[in-house]
């Protein structure tokens, strides 16, 4: 899902549940965008579509145990990029050939910096989270929501077989 640019021609849709027909309920999103994706190669107007994702659930898959080392060189990477980024704006601006080394400098000074910050944030949340992990939202099952006036002809155009079948 994306977040509107106030800057987009789009117009702005309040976030409301879309009613209509269920075209048809899916285990997983992949399977259920397939589905979308068959009726635009068709030329449907898949504007009219709508996919609902239904009993949320939070996964936090575990990747691995926090140490100091693992916090030190996440921070130091991190800090390596943003010096990146600040080496780059002083080597575009700087009329002179040190500029390369200043490159080099501010990635040294931001892995140096991360690091640190990587190591003192994992000291404040030490005994309470020693591990790394990766957040997910997951639906355990999605409806396809359809405008009704649409639903014979979408029913249609799904009972006919692939070119692929």
């Amino acid at each position: 899902m994306s977040t509107p640019s106030p800057f987009s021609r789009r117009p702005i849709v309040f976030p409301t549940l879309p009613r209509g027909d269920v075209l048809g309920t899916y285990e997983t999103y992949p399977e259920a965008q397939a589905v979308v994706d068959r009726l635009a190669k068709a030329e449907f107007p898949v504007k009219q579509l709508s996919i609902v994702g239904s009993g949320l659930r939070t996964v936090e898959r575990v990747t691995g145990k926090l140490t100091n080392a693992r916090a030190a060189g996440a921070g130091a990477a991190s800090g390596a990029w943003l010096g990146v980024f600040f080496g780059l704006v002083l080597f575009l601006f700087t009329p002179t050939g040190a500029s390369l080394a200043y490159l080099g400098a501010a990635v040294l000074i931001g892995a140096g910096f991360g690091m640190i910050f990587g190591l003192v944030s994992y000291a404040l949340k030490r005994r309470r989270h020693d591990f790394t992990s990766i957040n997910q939202v997951l639906a355990s099952r999605y409806e396809i929501i359809i405008d009704p006036a649409l639903t014979m002809r979408a029913q249609e155009l799904l009972a006919r077989p692939t070119p692929d079948s």
